[in-house]
């Protein structure tokens, strides 16, 4: 039976994060020929830079491009600017914190990634995009939603010569978006996904070890928990 993507391109968003990390497999087996897409967008860190380029080492891809785009000259954001990082002690603390939209959010990110993703990807004659986005357990981004998915894929197609000349037709991949983080880790497990490979906190120690208190690692040990499995990775609490 010939896989979906039966040896076609595809470009994929690739953070070095648990999400990225697991729609990367999912391409990957899907049968498309991978073109990863990194960012040192101003970030606090370059830990996760370091996981991408593990991951996209293991799973093995066409080509991995890091764009270098600088959002701190924006900032507004605990992860581009001077802004503390929220801790909470525990997965449900923060559940009840109800807090809306963090300020862990960076303005317009994915909306960013993905316009270099579509780029990219119609200088290759590529029509598949992929991105780790989740709707369930998550930490409230607007971006991170079905709606915008949907309408970015309008726009991909409204704003590009092969849109517009109809000879591709872009396709906005996000098989997260309806999983929690349980089965998001259960779905990787059963792709073979090492994620001890992975970065997934938004403040690390100096030497790059979790923080275990901010909000992607509680929801990340939350969906291992859930999951029965152990998660790989260290952290400092």
């Amino acid at each position: 039976m010939m896989r979906k993507g039966a040896g076609r391109p595809a470009v994929v968003l690739v953070s070095g994060g648990l999400d990225s990390t697991t729609v990367l497999a999912i391409a990957k087996a899907e049968g498309y020929r991978v073109n990863a897409l990194s960012f040192r967008y101003g970030q606090r860190h370059s830990v996760e830079l370091d996981a991408a380029r593990r991951v996209v080492e293991a799973v093995g891809v066409d080509r991995h491009v890091v764009a270098d785009i600088d959002l701190r000259a924006f900032g507004g954001s605990a992860l581009t600017d001077a802004i503390a990082v929220p801790k909470h002690g525990s997965a449900a603390e923060l559940q009840a914190a109800g807090q809306g939209i963090p300020v862990t959010y960076v303005p317009a990110r994915n909306t960013v990634f993905l316009s270099f993703a579509l780029a990219w990807a119609e200088t290759l004659g590529a029509s598949d995009l992929f991105i780790g986005v989740n709707a369930l357990d998550y930490s409230g981004y607007p971006d991170c939603r079905p709606e915008y998915i949907a309408a970015f894929e309008t726009l991909a197609n409204l704003a590009t010569k092969a849109g517009v000349e109809g000879t591709s037709r872009f396709k906005i991949h996000a098989p997260l978006m309806t999983l929690d983080k349980a089965g998001i880790i259960r779905r990787g497990l059963g792709l073979g996904i090492d994620y001890g490979l992975t970065h997934s906190c938004y403040d690390p120690t100096p030497d790059g070890v979790s923080c275990g208190a901010c909000d992607s690692c509680l929801l990340r040990l939350k969906g291992f928990a859930e999951a029965g499995a152990t998660d790989p990775i260290r952290y400092a609490r």
